[in-house]
């Protein structure tokens, strides 16, 4: 039996049910996150990656669409914690929070309505393959932009775009997409951040250029700071990611995800770069609570 959280309690799944009749389910106006916890075989214990940290991010949306809940990000916290004892998990997470108008009306309003939270948990090992590499293309379709619906807010609606574009990325034989923005930089993946490699230093796409503002990403950037490389936040156009010497994924469901062809065109030598495996090493280790400089991104469980 899986426990979930729904509306207040811990339930079985089976009685976590919502009407077809309810709000967010019809207008997309759900905020959610995705958090990830690691099982570590050899000390048998489970790590909780930047919970608090995806709890906040959770309610900064959470305070753009109007919505206010009853629990407390410490509560959920905890609240989480206790579902994956519950469960008694001995694998690899992915954990769902979604926040949404549990109202039984029609109409598409960010007003006068109720918001409930539901979490649940479920294996997830690698979205995508993180050793043999990606293959990307740039998508047709456009990402979203702040004045849209802003991509630095989860929200369920606003996935439609990342929907599109990874379909198109399967149709055309690749396995994900690159999307640019209004004024034709590179934004981010459909649901992942971007770095590229040049001599030796490390480009992100800035806030600006209509991203997530990611986790992971910052992550990332204080790994690789501290493996003493630069970073720079600055837009990047489309024919710098067919020059680089590297092109990553980052985020929660795709943790370190090596780029090796984009459009049909090879980044370097079309394998797995050497920055890139060495942040990856240095992430998954800190994740599962071997590195102790990055102990603080995590919870024992």
């Amino acid at each position: 039996m899986e426990y979930v959280y729904f509306e207040g309690e811990i339930v079985p799944e089976e009685k976590a049910k919502i009407s077809i009749k309810t709000n967010s389910f019809h207008y997309g106006t759900a905020v959610f996150e995705g958090i990830r916890a690691y099982y570590d075989k050899e000390q048998n214990k489970i790590f909780a990656l930047f919970f608090k940290e995806h709890y906040q991010r959770l309610f900064k949306n959470m305070r753009f669409l109007n919505m206010e809940i009853e629990e407390s990000i410490d509560e959920l916290v905890e609240i989480t914690k206790e579902l994956i004892r519950k469960n008694d998990i001995k694998n690899d997470i992915y954990i769902r929070p979604i926040v949404y108008f549990s109202d039984l009306e029609i109409g598409p309003k960010l007003l006068g309505y109720n918001a409930k939270i539901a979490i649940y948990l479920y294996p997830l090992g690698d979205y995508i393959d993180i050793n043999k590499g990606v293959k990307a293309i740039v998508s047709s379709w456009t990402r979203l932009n702040d004045n849209m619906i802003p991509p630095r807010l989860k929200v369920s609606g606003a996935y439609v775009n990342s929907a599109l574009a990874k379909t198109e990325a399967i149709l055309k034989g690749a396995d994900e997409a690159i999307f640019l923005n209004k004024n034709g930089y590179v934004s981010e993946g459909s649901a992942e951040n971007i770095f590229i490699v040049r001599d030796g230093k490390l480009i992100t796409p800035p806030v600006s250029d209509d991203i997530l503002e990611g986790i992971t990403r910052w992550a990332v950037m204080e790994i690789a700071k501290d493996l003493g490389y630069e970073v720079i936040e600055r837009s990047i156009t489309r024919t710098e990611l067919y020059i680089a010497d590297e092109v990553f994924f980052c985020g929660t469901g795709a943790q370190i995800s090596p780029v090796v062809e984009i459009d049909n065109k090879k980044i370097a030598d079309g394998k797995p770069g050497k920055i890139t495996k060495e942040i990856q090493k240095v992430y998954f280790d800190a994740v599962r609570g071997k590195i102790d400089k990055y102990k603080h991104w995590i919870e024992e469980i």
